[in-house]
């Protein structure tokens, strides 16, 4: 990891005020404010804006860094920003799978599903914001933290692996039950609304607990995201820009992904053997230094590999695929005619 730091007050400002013009044209002009079902045209459109908006930074980024640094800085630093880009967004997927599930389990109507998912996005980069500094902060104070977090993300890894096919009960969701607890809940939907006055009571409704879920989830998955990322590099810059863009991403992804999600079994397999080669890569920094160049590729070919195993399993089994289209056809139903919800009985 270099120990050259590159941004500079201007660039953070920059980055900074892009991100918020294109949350609020995706706010006020793209239709972020209006409930309406995202289509897959829609979705692809967005995945493909974020992902060239990524590779134009890189590219601006190396532009930049060569004229005023040199060519080492800039292939260096441009290198970490993809890997950590790639890495983000790999395990993003993963953060998707849960969505999936939230979503399927409250039978949210697809037309609300956008708005929640904007509020889901600026939690996150809030949160992300916060652990990336404190993280950056305490690896510099503390470089012993990478073994910790190294060791951190090996056990995760193989957890995952372990545990790759079982899916969580979110009936038994301690958050949801304390909630349920603690909150009078509405029984059914009320536009995109979190709260609403019955009688001159307020309720929370559901669409209140599926965003406390989304922001919890979220916050998992960065005590995962960021560790792995710091161990491409600690330059503060590079860990919150490639976050970011993460991020921003996902909300598309989910619409683009969601209804094949299930089609890419394998990649929970590959995710997990991306943490694994992360966490044994800071653990291993003392002896053994494996170039950024090995990293970018290593992580790309095992997501690539995981999913192109993924659908020729489906093509050489497709039963298991129809069993897996057939899992709860009950809540794909609802969640695809956008009919109320009812709360579930076993809640």
């Amino acid at each position: 990891m270099s120990p050259m730091n590159i941004g500079e007050p201007w660039m953070w400002a920059s980055f900074i005020a892009f991100i918020v013009c294109m949350l609020a044209l995706d706010l006020f002009v793209f239709g972020g404010r209006k409930a309406h079902r995202v289509s897959v045209r829609e979705a692809l459109a967005w995945v493909i804006a974020w992902s060239g908006l990524a590779l134009a930074f890189a590219a601006l980024l190396w532009w930049y860094l060569n004229d005023t640094f040199g060519a080492q800085v800039a292939q260096r630093k441009t290198l970490e920003f993809l890997t950590g880009y790639l890495i983000e967004q790999s395990l993003s997927i993963d953060n998707m799978f849960v969505f999936v599930m939230i979503f399927g389990y409250f039978a949210v109507p697809p037309e609300l599903q956008r708005r929640v998912l904007l509020y889901g996005v600026l939690g996150a980069i809030v949160m992300r914001t916060l652990m990336i500094f404190a993280g950056v902060w305490l690896v510099s104070q503390f470089a012993w933290l990478l073994y910790v977090f190294g060791a951190f993300l090996m056990i995760t890894g193989v957890k995952m692996l372990i545990f790759a096919n079982q899916q969580p009960d979110l009936a038994r969701n301690p958050l949801l039950r304390w909630l349920r607890r603690h909150l009078r809940v509405t029984d059914g939907f009320h536009g995109e609304r979190f709260f609403v006055r019955l009688d001159g009571v307020r309720w929370a409704t559901p669409m209140f607990l599926v965003m406390v879920l989304i922001e919890a989830s979220d916050l998992i998955f960065a005590v995962d995201s960021i560790p792995a990322i710091l161990a491409i590099t600690t330059d503060p810059f590079i860990v919150f820009t490639s976050n970011i863009f993460a991020i921003m991403g996902l909300r598309a992804l989910y619409f683009l992904l969601a209804d094949m999600a299930e089609r890419f079994h394998l990649l929970k397999y590959g995710l997990a053997i991306v943490l694994v080669f992360i966490g044994g890569k800071m653990l291993l920094m003392p002896w053994f230094h494996v170039p950024i160049q090995w990293s970018l590729g290593l992580v790309a070919g095992i997501i690539l590999a995981s999913v192109l195993l993924s659908l020729l399993r489906n093509r050489k089994n497709p039963q298991a695929l129809a069993k897996i289209n057939e899992r709860d056809p009950g809540t794909a139903k609802r969640c695809s005619n956008g009919k109320k919800w009812t709360k579930p009985s076993d809640v």
